[in-house]
């Protein structure tokens, strides 16, 4: 993959259509993600926002459209070109994903050592310093089922940080988490990207997530099957004319 360079669209999706059979969760989806962002996918219970993110990732083809990654399409490349573009991604799906028979470290060096064929020893390093990246210092060789739901998305995370990803994708990651750990994570990632630069696509239906770290915004129609609004949250929530995402974005209070 190119070097994105500062300032540009890092990604860029157009006329995607995802459908199973002949119901089309969403119709000619089109948004880009600038480099170094947070962006923000939202949308009602069932709009296809975890299924917009399994498409981009490589999981399912889309009926129409592509994705490109600093320029390079997904879809239309070639089986070899698209494996070396996953190599790109950090994805941390919904409930961390950790295997519980293996430590938080273990659970780190498995891509290393499949996808990289790093030895095991260095594998350990890494997985040592991508841990004291999140704040889990000391917890190598925990098990999942020994630390809290927060610090598993940390270490969820930390796995995601592993192959020194471009994008990272999270599903849902406060889902589950007391407001407390909500906001711990909200502002690792923040923290992530002004250290690394990283870029972030972040699904989720938690305001105050949304409002915390989304530099830019769409709204996904469940009902329309298509993306009805797109912008910064706060200033969405202000001007937006669409009833379904003004009911959304004013839920309670905001900052």
């Amino acid at each position: 993959m190119p070097d994105p360079t500062p300032d540009t669209d890092f990604v860029e999706v157009r006329g995607m259509t995802m459908a199973y059979g002949d119901f089309v969760v969403q119709e000619d989806v089109t948004f880009s993600i600038r480099r170094g962002s947070v962006f923000v996918v939202m949308g009602d219970s069932g709009s296809g926002k975890s299924t917009l993110m399994r498409h981009m990732i490589g999981l399912d083809r889309p009926a129409k459209g592509d994705v490109r990654y600093a320029g390079v399409p997904y879809w239309s490349s070639s089986e070899q070109d698209r494996r070396g573009l996953r190599r790109r991604f950090g994805v941390l799906f919904q409930g961390a994903g950790l295997l519980s028979s293996m430590t938080l470290a273990e659970n780190i060096t498995l891509p290393l050592v499949q996808h990289l064929r790093v030895p095991k020893g260095e594998a350990r390093e890494v997985a040592v310093t991508k841990l004291e990246l999140v704040g889990l210092g000391g917890f190598e060789d925990s098990y999942p089922a020994q630390v809290s739901g927060g610090m598993r998305n940390r270490a969820g995370l930390a796995r995601a940080l592993s192959l020194d990803p471009d994008i990272l994708f999270l599903d849902e990651p406060s889902a589950g988490l007391d407001p407390l750990s909500s906001r711990h994570l909200d502002d690792l990632i923040l923290e992530l990207r002004s250290s690394l630069g990283t870029t972030f696509m972040v699904v989720t239906h938690e305001l105050p997530s949304i409002f915390a770290i989304a530099d830019d915004a769409i709204f996904l129609d469940g009902e329309r099957h298509r993306m009805v609004a797109r912008g910064p949250p706060k200033e969405m929530a202000e001007t937006t004319t669409d009833p379904k995402v003004k009911a959304f974005l004013q839920r309670g209070q905001y900052p």
